[in-house]
């Protein structure tokens, strides 16, 4: 196996932050994610796109080491999924579709719980958490329970315990679900913070089309366990025609259209309905 891994690595660029190399899930019969290859470069915002069912969530599941790929490997941040799930954890953040942060606990306080679990000297913990605060826009609601904050809010300070440890890698699973359209630009407004002041790798999956347009350096399209189609947003709407949107690119990978703001209650509930629908 330690064989397998090295001969992995060789062919991974050191400005490369993901790399798959026919990442292939199956369950039972049905095949989720079919060998699949992307390669992702450091300081990228990269999109997966699909429609319910098209392996997004189960990739972004492989890819953070919760799901042991059936067959194929990935290397993220310069480690590899099945050899050294361990090292690969230590380097990245990960936020899910379902709801991560609790409600009966304060913002701060859900931040220091984030801090304990990735290990953090506790001499570090207290600055890491202001400072986590401050780039989120926090700092006036730190000491406020959770279930009081709005969807925006919620997403901004899930995104802060996902940054805490300044990972190499960020994994936001449907980053702005459930949330209005000026909470939506504020998490979008983050994310290219992020990448800005931290130079992170951030691979987001999504349904919205304006976001995938705004946000992404590059995506790639899946359609029932494949990659349909990858590049950057601006290529591929070219190779259409020069009034063509993300949406017609979509259509004509996918052969459907897409669409898609809230409390506590209301989020945990939309991410959950999203979640089990695939």
């Amino acid at each position: 196996m330690e064989n397998q891994s090295q001969d992995n690595k060789s062919s991974f660029a050191e400005d490369t932050a993901i790399q798959t190399m026919n990442l292939t899930r199956e369950f039972g019969q049905q095949t989720a994610v079919d060998r699949i290859n992307i390669n992702v470069r450091q300081g990228q915002i990269f999109g997966l796109l699909g429609p319910n069912g098209a392996g997004k969530s189960t990739t972004i599941k492989m890819l953070t080491t919760l799901l042991d790929p059936t067959s194929g490997t990935a290397i993220v941040a310069g480690f590899d999924i099945v050899d050294e799930p361990a090292q690969v954890r230590r380097r990245i953040g990960y936020v899910p579709q379902m709801l991560s942060a609790d409600g009966a606990l304060t913002g701060r306080e859900n931040l220091m719980l984030s801090a304990k679990l990735y290990r953090m000297p506790g001499s570090e913990r207290a600055a890491r958490i202001d400072e986590a605060l401050k780039f989120m826009g926090l700092e006036n609601s730190a000491k406020k329970l959770v279930k009081t904050y709005s969807g925006g809010m919620i997403r901004r300070l899930e995104l802060a315990q996902a940054m805490l440890h300044h990972p190499v890698v960020l994994f936001l699973d449907e980053p702005t679900i459930g949330l209005d359209p000026v909470a939506r630009r504020i998490v979008w407004d983050r994310l290219l913070d992020l990448r800005r002041d931290y130079n992170m790798t951030v691979l987001i999956t999504t349904h919205d089309m304006e976001e995938a347009d705004q946000l992404c350096d590059e995506l790639a399209i899946l359609h029932e366990g494949r990659v349909a189609t990858i590049g950057k947003p601006a290529e591929l709407k070219a190779a259409i025609g020069p009034t063509a949107t993300l949406d017609d690119v979509f259509a004509q990978c996918c052969g459907v259209m897409i669409t898609e703001g809230g409390n506590y209650r209301d989020v945990r509930q939309t991410r959950s309905t999203v979640s089990r629908l695939g």
